[in-house]
């Protein structure tokens, strides 16, 4: 605790001065200095500060975390911090550090200037200072929650989940029942694949705040994953009932794809969208959770409009650059020439375990999971990041495309290095002994020509739909994030023109290499393509397969209800009500509507 504070007075700094001298030999008298001077200077942040200082030398942290709450509200009410927050709020974020810094300058130990700092310094992109500036905040008031969930949920995005566990576990032994910190770590334990773990956290929350909504969604949405369906609705359910104009809790339940709504949800649905006006947020979800509901009325008109109104408003958020796709794949056909690949070939990594399936979202690639899941051989993992990191491991900066520069350039021993990281770095996701497993990152088609260079023997299936069915199954869908080019029907047409002009440049480098497989045929003989899928990955057919509905494993994807029903062909029609909508995406599309099934010329 520091001895002077200053723009203090004197009679202050004398206070303060006498109650630190005596701590050592009169504890007990020095925290009764410490609470006079609290009602002395009540509004000084500087005193609050000595009173929970003294009140953890005394072992009673309890108080102590409470007072670095009331002194971190006052410097919050402090004008130099009003005039740091006002500059956050007009997102001048350079003005706003310079203001921070000021002030930290002159109060050095003010812990929500060190926390405003950190959070500017992570939009900024500066991580590890971020980190240092929570952690000194988290010095200085060890009850400041707020900047321990903030550096916990940091440490979970740089992939440091144990730390960030660490982080949420010590809120909650302080506050057992604070609600960020325990939806935070069903939600850590949820994305580390600890599930049953999550599921007790996520019990736990919804009896300790039986009426957020926030927590309701949050536990639907892992009660999907686990394929408990119906307590999903009703989590779901009870969430709306708490609030009804919620947009993501309604289109949590539009995107169970299973779930129907009645005649008054669709009206309470209506008068949401009408109360939200303003909300962009609540606005998206709400329209296009109408758009499913009035799908299933059959009411198509009403139902296509909502899904443009949606669209639109999740377009302006998230603007694409349709060039920069035609751009990269351009810049792929020109390094993955047969030269190239035939140097290379059988140099990687000799491992046989990864089957990556590669495709545009919503083409299937869950089912073919989903499929190869329920073989006992083979293991199904789900969306991996692993091999765009590879990529973006040797690329000299961060453009999309920059990897592709030093491709030609790896040496056998490199390629082969870069194999092994792949095996080595999945093995986390693998929890059973299965020889062989699935890697479902639809993304990893930018990436099949580094897959065949480092990963000689692993198998790559391309999924494919009919370019309608596909499309327009993208444009009903609101995704998280990453794929944002599914907001716009001729983006999305852009993108699958590119995706199989990429797909047939490589059939006519590596013939035979990629095994694809279209929808439709899928569902019209489920057991002849199952039977050519397993022939293509050397397996000998296994029925466990035809009945890939009755596996129970978790499923992440927006598909997952569809998975758990037999193959049928409601999904693969669907399109064809909204035809006369179509024309930007038939548009884009050109030739490769015209030809489907067949593969364009990959020049």
């Amino acid at each position: 605790m520091a001895e002077t504070q200053a723009g203090q007075s004197i009679e202050f700094r004398r206070a303060v001065h006498t109650t630190l001298s005596m701590c050592e030999a009169h504890p007990a008298e020095a925290l009764k200095n410490a609470r006079m001077i609290v009602r002395r200077w009540p509004d000084t942040p500087a005193a609050f500060r000595l009173l929970g200082f003294l009140l953890r030398k005394a072992k009673r942290d309890q108080e102590a975390d409470q007072i670095d709450l009331e002194t971190i509200r006052l410097s919050g009410e402090s004008p130099a911090m009003m005039a740091v927050q006002e500059a956050l709020a007009t997102r001048q974020l350079e003005q706003a550090e310079v203001l921070v810094r000021q002030h930290l300058r002159a109060d050095p130990e003010d812990a929500l200037a060190a926390k405003v700092l950190a959070d500017i310094a992570v939009q900024c992109g500066a991580i590890p200072e971020g980190e240092t500036f929570y952690k000194r905040a988290l010095l200085l008031a060890p009850g400041y929650h707020e900047a321990r969930l903030a550096l916990a949920l940091l440490l979970s995005r740089a992939g440091r989940e144990n730390e960030a566990l660490a982080a949420a576990d010590a809120v909650l032994t302080r506050d057992p029942e604070h609600f960020k910190a325990l939806s935070l770590k069903a939600g850590l334990l949820s994305h580390g694949r600890r599930l049953e773990e999550a599921d007790r956290l996520f019990r736990k929350l919804v009896a300790a705040h039986p009426r957020n909504s926030v927590a309701w969604i949050n536990y639907a949405y892992l009660l999907k994953t686990l394929n408990r369906t119906g307590e999903s609705i009703a989590a779901y359910r009870k969430a709306i009932s708490f609030d009804r104009a919620n947009g993501l809790a309604w289109f949590g339940l539009a995107n169970l794809k299973t779930a129907r709504f009645d005649d008054a949800d669709i009206g309470a649905m209506q008068d949401a969208v009408t109360k939200s006006e303003g909300n962009d947020e609540q606005q998206l979800h709400l329209h296009f959770a109408l758009g499913k509901a009035l799908d299933d009325h059959r009411d198509y008109h009403a139902a296509f409009d909502h899904y443009r109104i949606a669209n639109a408003l999740r377009r302006a958020r998230s603007p694409y650059d349709a060039d920069a796709v035609s751009t990269e794949v351009h810049a792929i056909q020109r390094v993955y020439t047969p030269a190239l690949i035939a140097a290379r070939a059988d140099v990687g990594a000799p491992d046989a375990d990864p089957i990556f399936i590669v495709s545009l979202p919503r083409s299937g690639s869950t089912l073919i999971e989903q499929i190869l899941a329920s073989h006992p051989l083979i293991e199904g993992t789900e969306e991996l990041y692993e091999i765009e990191a590879i990529a973006r491991s040797f690329a000299k900066s961060s453009a999309p495309t920059a990897y592709l520069d030093e491709v030609a350039t790896l040496s056998p021993a490199t390629l082969r290095d870069l194999g092994k990281r792949y095996i080595e770095n999945t093995r986390k996701h693998r929890s059973t002994t299965r020889p062989f497993f699935t890697d479902k990152m639809p993304n990893n088609w930018r990436f099949i020509g580094l897959i065949q260079l480092i990963l000689p023997n692993a198998k790559i299936i391309d999924v494919r739909r009919h370019p309608l069915g596909c499309g327009f199954a993208n444009f009903t869908q609101h995704f998280n994030w990453g794929i944002d080019f599914s907001y716009d029907l001729a983006d999305i047409g852009r993108f699958y023109s590119d995706y199989a002009r990429h797909m047939a440049h490589f059939d006519q480098v590596t013939p035979g290499r990629v095994h694809r497989i279209i929808y439709e045929n899928l569902v019209d003989d489920l057991e002849h393509e199952v039977r050519r899928l397993l022939n293509y990955l050397g397996l000998q057919f296994d029925p466990a397969c035809l009945a890939f509905h009755e596996n129970t494993r978790p499923v992440h994807t927006p598909s997952a209800e569809q998975v758990r029903q037999p193959i049928y062909r409601a999904g693969v029609e669907r399109w064809q009500h909204y035809d006369d909508y179509l024309g930007p995406l038939k548009a884009a599309l050109g030739p490769v509507l015209d030809i489907y099934p067949e593969v364009p010329d990959g020049r």
